[in-house]
């Protein structure tokens, strides 16, 4: 079995003015926002931003700037669709 890199800046750029969910490395933290630009080091730039931890709603920020090397996932979440992988055995 071969493994086929991916490259995930093609797929940051296609959510540039979309709602994103963005998962962080540290605790149960979570940001959903409007993707405003990703740069070349993959930091992303978000508008109109709330806080979630642990599922819970904490409070609306407005703009933030979240360090590439924090990011656990990002995804959209208009997607409508949950993609997580169910555990069974």
């Amino acid at each position: 079995m071969s493994f086929a890199p991916l490259n995930p800046r093609p797929m940051l750029q296609d959510l540039v003015s979309r709602t994103v969910l963005v998962r962080l490395k540290w605790g149960e933290v979570e940001y959903k926002g409007t993707l405003v630009s990703v740069d070349s080091y993959m930091n992303l730039q978000l508008s109109g931003t709330e806080e979630y931890i642990a599922d819970k709603p904490t409070g609306s920020l407005g703009q933030v700037l979240i360090r590439c090397n924090n990011v656990l996932w990002v995804r959209g979440a208009d997607d409508g669709k949950d993609t997580d992988a169910a555990m069974t055995g």
